[in-house]
Formats: C-alpha cells, sequence, structure tokens
C-alpha cells in the first residue's frame, strides 16, 4: 500500500465526508508546484481555490510566521494587537476603506457585511428596511445567512428555511436590479467578478451604474472580494478595474496567503453602525494571523507582481485561446488578470481527473468551466506545460481514446 493509500483510509475512517476528494494527500508545496505524500509533483493552478496567491510557503509569509510563532501566538481583541493594527493600516491606505474587522475566513466577512448594512439601515431608516439584492450565479460563502445571500440550489439545498430579505438578480443587469429595488432595499451586494458562479466578468460600465444607482438610492453597495481580491485580477482590489468604490469590501482568501484570514473593509461613516458589543471574533487578526497579512500586503503593494500578473494573465488566455480555436468544446476564455475561466460545451469534472493524473491541478465550477487561478508568480514557462497537458488530454477527447 503506498503512504498516499495509507492516509487516505485514515481519512475516510474519521474526517467529515464534506468534500468529493481527490486522491492526493498533499505533503509540502513550493512556489508553482505541490507535492504529494510519495514524491509526486503537481503543477499548481488551482493555488488552494486562489489562496497561494504569492505560491507556496513564500520566504516572506514563512519568516512572518515563524517569528510570530516565536513571540505571540494570540492574545484576545480586548488588546490592543500591533500586527492588526499595521494590517488595518496597510489595507485602508491602499483602499477606499476607513476602518477594518478581522476575522477567520470569507463566509465571517460576509457576515460581518450583512449584519453592518442591516444595522446601519436600522439606524438610520427605521426597521423595515432590510432587503439586500445579490446576484445570480453568485458565492458569499457557506453559513445560513450567506448561502440564503448566495443564489445557487446546489448550494442551499436542505438547509431551508433561508435567512429572509435577499432579492436575486441576473448578474451584469442594470435594468434588473433597477426593478428589484424597493422600499424595503437597504442595500446591494456583488462580487467585481464571479468566482464560482463560472468566472463572469460584468460588461463594461455595469459597476459604475451600480454605484450611481446606490447613490441615488441612499443604498450600501458591497463588493465581495474573497476570491477576487489581493492581485487576483491584475490589480490590488477587482473594483479598481472599473473606476468605482464600494462603501463595504469582503476579504479573505489570499490577505494572509495561506493562513486563515478574512477582513471586511468600511467607510467610517457605516462602520461606525458597529460599535463595541454588536460583533466580534475570538481569533479574529490574531497576532499570528495578522503578522502573516502584513508581510502578504507588502509583497502585494511593494513590488511588481500585480504587473506581472497583468502580462502573465494576457499570456495565459491567449494559450488558452489556441486551444479553443482548436478544439469545438471549447466554447468561450474569459477572465481578468489571472483568474480566467475556459467554457466547454461538455461537462469539466473528467477532464479535472485526467489533468491530476498529468501532475496538473485545475477544477471546474458551475459544471462547464474549468477555472485557473494560478499562483501570481507563475511563469510563462508553467503556462506552456499547463497547456502542453491541456492540449494532450483534449486530443483525447476529441479523438474519442
Amino acid at each position: 500500500m503506498s503512504h498516499s493509500q495509507a492516509w487516505i483510509d485514515r481519512g475516510l475512517a474519521h474526517v467529515a465526508t464534506t468534500y468529493g476528494r481527490y486522491p492526493l494527500v498533499a505533503a509540502s508545496g513550493e512556489g508553482c508546484w505541490l507535492t504529494d505524500i510519495d514524491g509526486k509533483k503537481y503543477l499548481d493552478f488551482l493555488a488552494g481555490v486562489a489562496v497561494n496567491n504569492l505560491g507556496h510557503c513564500h520566504p516572506k509569509i514563512v519568516e512572518a510566521i515563524q517569528d510570530q510563532a516565536a513571540t505571540l501566538l494570540h492574545c484576545s481583541n480586548f488588546y490592543h494587537i500591533p500586527q492588526q493594527i499595521e494590517l488595518a493600516e496597510l489595507l485602508c491606505q491602499h483602499s477606499f476603506g476607513d476602518r477594518v474587522f478581522f476575522c477567520n475566513s470569507g463566509a465571517e466577512a460576509n457576515e460581518a457585511a450583512l449584519k453592518l448594512v442591516r444595522k446601519y439601515s436600522l439606524d438610520k431608516f427605521g426597521d423595515d428596511r432590510y432587503e439586500i439584492i445579490t446576484a445570480e450565479n453568485s458565492f458569499h460563502g457557506r453559513t445560513i445567512a450567506t448561502i440564503s445571500a448566495t443564489n445557487q440550489e446546489k448550494i442551499s439545498s436542505g438547509f431551508g428555511p433561508l435567512l429572509p430579505g435577499f432579492k436575486y438578480v441576473p448578474f451584469g443587469n442594470i435594468d434588473a436590479i433597477k426593478a428589484a429595488i424597493g422600499p424595503k432595499t437597504c442595500a446591494i451586494m456583488l462580487e467585481p467578478v464571479q468566482g464560482e458562479g463560472g468566472i463572469n466578468v460584468p460588461p463594461a460600465g455595469y459597476l459604475k451604474a451600480v454605484r450611481e444607482l446606490c447613490d441615488q438610492k441612499e443604498l450600501l453597495l458591497v463588493f465581495d472580494e474573497v476570491q477576487v481580491g489581493l492581485g487576483r485580477t491584475g490589480t490590488l482590489f477587482a473594483y479598481q478595474h472599473d473606476d468605482v468604490e464600494p462603501d463595504i469590501m469582503t476579504l479573505a482568501k489570499a490577505l494572509a496567503a495561506g493562513p486563515p484570514i478574512g477582513a471586511m473593509v468600511a467607510r467610517e461613516k457605516y462602520a461606525a453602525a458597529l460599535p463595541p458589543g454588536t460583533h466580534g471574533s475570538t481569533f479574529g487578526g490574531n497576532p499570528l494571523l495578522a503578522a502573516a497579512g502584513v508581510a502578504a500586503m507588502k509583497v502585494f503593494v511593494e513590488g511588481d507582481i500585480l504587473a506581472k500578473s497583468v502580462t502573465t494573465g494576457d499570456y495565459l488566455r491567449e494559450k488558452l485561446g489556441e486551444l479553443q480555436a482548436k478544439y469545438t468544446f471549447v466554447t468561450q476564455v474569459r477572465g481578468r488578470g489571472l483568474m480566467v475561466g475556459m467554457e466547454l460545451s461538455i461537462e469539466g469534472a473528467e477532464i479535472v481527473k485526467k489533468a491530476l493524473d498529468r501532475g496538473l491541478l485545475i477544477n471546474c465550477t458551475a459544471g462547464k468551466v474549468l477555472r485557473f487561478v494560478p499562483p501570481l508568480i507563475i511563469t510563462p514557462h508553467e503556462i506552456d506545460q499547463m497547456v502542453k497537458i491541456l492540449n494532450t488530454i483534449f486530443s483525447e477527447l476529441q479523438t474519442g481514446e
């Protein structure tokens, strides 16, 4: 029995069965490569689902964690935490925001945003303005509130009744939002680019039109940048592509380039609606995680990684476009920066399995969209390696091998 199979058997015996896992037992990682327990290397174009934006075990992240682990792992948010303060400063200095609430995940960041928009609206307008408009095919998390905000049956099925107070509209359709706004509406919550929904990029001018509509109707605008933020689309935050700013932004995934941390960034006038005692998190922004976040943010803003993600993202879409021209079952290549989707006319799950066998990590979302979210440090050479593997798989599919 291989080392991998032994670990898999142990996991199947005791770990919750909430994931459909592939037969890979992760052991180590470096840069854009993941190595399993048996020593096989995989070119990683999933990056922990857009978490490892700086690659596996980036030396600055590792150093920050090691140094902080030897100094102070955790203390309560009853006290002031220097690393948390520095991370909040960095986030506000490089965004629209004035204040940051720290938590542990994207779902928790979105929970905080949902609470904030309702509390602010209650304070300003009274108790009959609580509805939030979200988009079809969105994804905002796995808690009861965030699956209620997420309009996907496969996510919410079996967990009803869901939290009331949400309206769903087609993504990219400003007229649909206008029609959905009513006297109870308090906020609009969108992903600037939909991730789990299939790497859906909004039409030009859409986010700006939403911003103008929120201003006209006194609605709060929330951008969920959990997957798209921190350089993924070629700018530090995805909203920066559209010359528009939200009132609230949620972050997680790549914020510490590996360790679990989430954040809600808000303008001062809205953040003030959550005074002491209204919200909290035991581990949110603790010294260890915040230290990793500070190190990651400095890499994002001080080097050329954002510019590289633009040029390598262009190259990735170009090479995938060549496959589209070659294979009839590839219908579209779309995305921004290094957040790219390849839509197929066939189901993509089998392609993901074939890629894994050949040492390539990708995944499929929305049934027929192959998702490519590699580390932002990916090179054209590694993109060529990935495309070569895909081309072999596609050729086999086309010839029926």
